[in-house]
């Protein structure tokens, strides 16, 4: 059964960092690319990151590019995303899925993807 799950979020003043963790299980790990989502109420999930199976290729939304890193650990089958210079409007559910495929893709798009994790909340206050 393929798994992941999120861990990390929190509560955090606008500036300020936290890092997401996904540990995913029941596939193997270094053949799927995994993007992190997030969402809103009342609005569409953002695809925001996603790394590709061999780590070599990442890609980033141009609301997060800059601020935030995306990495891997085939040790310990972790996907992290390292948030920095938090702002207001990074808040939401943040959710880690793992792609049909090696590549990221239109990474962005969420129907690529095949497993989700439950989410994890980030709320950034002013």
């Amino acid at each position: 059964e393929v798994q992941l799950v999120e861990s990390g979020g929190g509560l955090v003043q606008a500036g300020g960092s936290l890092r997401l963790s996904c540990v995913a299980s029941g596939f193997t790990f270094d053949a799927y690319a995994v993007g992190w989502f997030r969402q809103v109420p009342g609005k569409e999930r953002e695809g925001i990151s996603c790394i590709s199976s061999d780590t070599d290729n990442v890609y980033y939304a141009a609301s997060v590019k800059g601020r935030f890193t995306i990495s891997s650990s085939k040790a310990t089958n972790t996907v992290y995303l390292q948030m920095s210079s938090l702002k207001p409007e990074d808040t939401g559910v943040y959710f880690c899925a793992r792609r049909e495929d090696h590549k990221c893709g239109h990474y962005e798009f969420p129907y690529e993807y095949t497993d989700w994790g439950q989410g994890t909340q980030v709320t950034v206050s002013s």
